[in-house]
């Protein structure tokens, strides 16, 4: 299976690091890792970068962003009126 590449820099794959602390152990040591690693958000980010995703056309575009304002209008409309 072949990956796209993956374009990190080495200051962001050198950022999350665990050094063990005197009597730690070593599922504390991994579970401390872990979490830094969740912190930093990195899975997510290569997660999202594994798969090429097409550029939406100008059309789609402008076709979301009248949507949008639709959906907007329409909570103005009925923002005041919520409670009753």
């Amino acid at each position: 299976m072949h990956y796209p590449r993956l374009s990190l820099t080495l200051s962001q794959l050198m950022a999350v690091y665990a050094i063990k602390k005197g009597d730690e152990s070593n599922d504390r040591l991994q579970s401390r890792f872990k979490k830094q690693v969740q912190e930093a958000r990195f899975i997510k980010l290569l997660r999202e970068r594994r798969t090429h995703k097409k550029k939406r056309t100008r059309r789609l575009q402008r076709f979301r962003a009248l949507k949008r304002e639709e959906y907007r209008t329409q909570n103005r409309k009925t923002q005041f009126y919520s409670n009753m």
